[in-house]
């Protein structure tokens, strides 16, 4: 908890202090935006009104349990939201844009809240005014320029999956700031559930009491079991995406595996990008709706569903109703799916046992934003002999949001530690950390590395492909492609190898 000065008031009260960590942005670091391009900042209805102050979002909200910073909570933050909104501050003030930036836009304050107040339209109100008055920190309008364009961001992306073939990313991954980015990239690798292997408790389930929630717990009761149809397969549409198109191609892989494999029929769709999110949260609308209407031009098509496996992603396609406008972006919307969605309403059909001990931890968007709990562990839960847990502080935020980790690096560590401090601390030490958003899988991944922790990462959806092909359900020996990691080097008896 910093002990610096007040900086920002609401009616006379102070509600900031300065923390030291990501400072203000200056004059200097940000850039004048073209007029012109900018769409008139239109507030809608205020989604902040029903907020009593009770403060029951704090200990739900990351950064305020980060630096113990009114200023840093949601409560703070809307008083600094209705302040700018009511012209008792102004966009030139650097406190005010500091502790608003400093947000992670988790909106893991939304649930707790018994108001109903609507934080997340709030933020994003807030941060479309920001951007249209005050323009961004040049690191960040460059990233998003580059996400703006197919032919930037899949060469460079590319550029990273190849580096990273050649091993000197994990070799590089530490604590420092560059080996965190190494760490990041090192997690984004194919790993393989080693083939004869067990896990270390010998097919024994855990006990003790961290095990996890009961089975009566609704979030992990099972769901009913798969039985094919005599009805047409669902046709299914895969959303591709940008980091997942490069980086995570082996989650798209193991998507489309995993949905055949329970009936569904699954689709390229030409033309699609980037889906916006990034801009959106930044507060560039202008940007985000080009992406969207791309998108929504290439999924007009005749499907049932629109697939994700990219937590943040799928929000903003659920939402892009709210985003464009109008019956064609609302329909859209109503058609997307995690993956885990999809898979939990099939079933999932059971596939080989599996003796790992995993820990789920749920991103943000996918629990807060999109609402969805129980389908991820349903399709976990479905895979025979894995030991799954959720731990405490699971439904906490990682740090990662976005491009937030790059931005403001020391606030996004700080996040994260309490998180990576639990699973150094789970007994037994889970072997794998299982979540379904790529930059949670990179931001993790990159902090279990730079604590010198042996736990792996990978998207639920691994986890199931990697099942289904222990129990032959793919046709033919090369499911998979080339092999990879351990099987390519020959090695044997790791569970979980890269």
């Amino acid at each position: 908890m910093s002990d610096g000065k007040a900086v920002g008031r609401y009616g006379g009260t102070a509600v900031g202090r300065e923390t030291g960590i990501g400072a203000a942005r200056t004059g200097s670091d940000t850039f004048a935006a073209d007029r012109t391009a900018v769409p008139p900042y239109r507030p809608t209805a205020d989604p902040l009104a029903p907020c009593v102050h009770c403060g029951f979002c704090l200990p739900a909200c990351p950064t305020y349990l980060a630096t113990g910073d009114e200023a840093d909570s949601p409560r703070g933050r809307i008083l600094l939201m209705r302040a700018l909104e009511r012209g008792e501050m102004t966009s030139a003030e650097a406190a005010l844009v500091q502790h608003l930036d400093a947000c992670l836009g988790c909106r893991g304050c939304e649930p707790v809240c018994p108001s109903g107040v609507q934080y997340g339209r709030g933020l994003e109100q807030a941060r479309e005014r920001l951007y249209a008055e005050r323009g961004l920190p040049t690191l960040a309008r460059m990233m998003l320029g580059v996400f703006r364009h197919q032919r930037l961001w899949r060469p460079l992306f590319t550029l990273a999956r190849l580096f990273r073939g050649t091993g000197v990313p994990r070799g590089l991954a530490g604590g420092g700031r560059l080996g965190f980015g190494m760490g990041m990239v090192a997690s984004t690798a194919v790993r393989r559930y080693g083939g004869t292997a067990v896990g270390r408790h010998g097919g024994k389930a855990p006990t003790g009491p961290d095990v996890g929630p009961p089975a009566a717990d609704p979030r992990t009761a099972a769901l009913p079991p798969y039985r094919p149809s005599a009805a047409p397969a669902a046709r299914v549409a895969l959303f591709r995406g940008c980091v997942m198109d490069t980086l995570f191609r082996h989650v798209h892989e193991a998507t489309r595996r995993t949905l055949e494999a329970n009936g569904y029929q699954v689709v390229e769709v030409e033309g699609q990008t980037c889906c916006g999110a990034l801009h959106e949260h930044a507060g560039d609308r202008k940007a985000a709706t080009a992406l969207a209407l791309q998108n929504l031009a290439a999924f007009s098509g005749d499907t049932d569903y629109l697939v994700v496996n990219s937590a943040g992603c799928g929000a903003l396609l659920k939402d892009y109703g709210h985003l464009l406008g109008g019956t064609a972006a609302e329909a859209l919307g109503a058609k997307v799916r995690d993956v885990s969605e999809l898979l939990a309403a099939a079933g999932p059909r059971p596939g080989a046992p599996l003796e790992l001990d995993v820990a789920y931890d749920a991103p943000c968007h996918l629990q807060h934003a999109q609402r969805v709990h129980d389908a991820p562990l349903a399709l976990l839960r479905a895979i025979p002999a894995l030991r799954l847990r959720v731990l405490p502080g699971s439904d906490q935020c990682c740090g990662s949001a976005g491009i937030y980790a790059v931005l403001k690096p020391e606030m996004a560590r700080a996040v994260l530690e309490r998180k990576i401090r639990t699973f150094a601390e789970a007994k037994p030490r889970p072997d794998l950390i299982a979540t379904g958003n790529p930059g949670c899988l990179m931001q993790i991944g990159a902090g279990l590395m730079a604590a010198r922790l042996p736990i792996g990462v990978a998207h639920p959806v691994e986890l199931l492909d990697w099942s289904y092909e222990r129990a032959g359900m793919y046709e033919g020996a090369g499911a998979h492609g080339p092999k990879t990691g351990a099987q390519a080097d020959g090695r044997t008896g790791a569970r979980v190898a890269e």
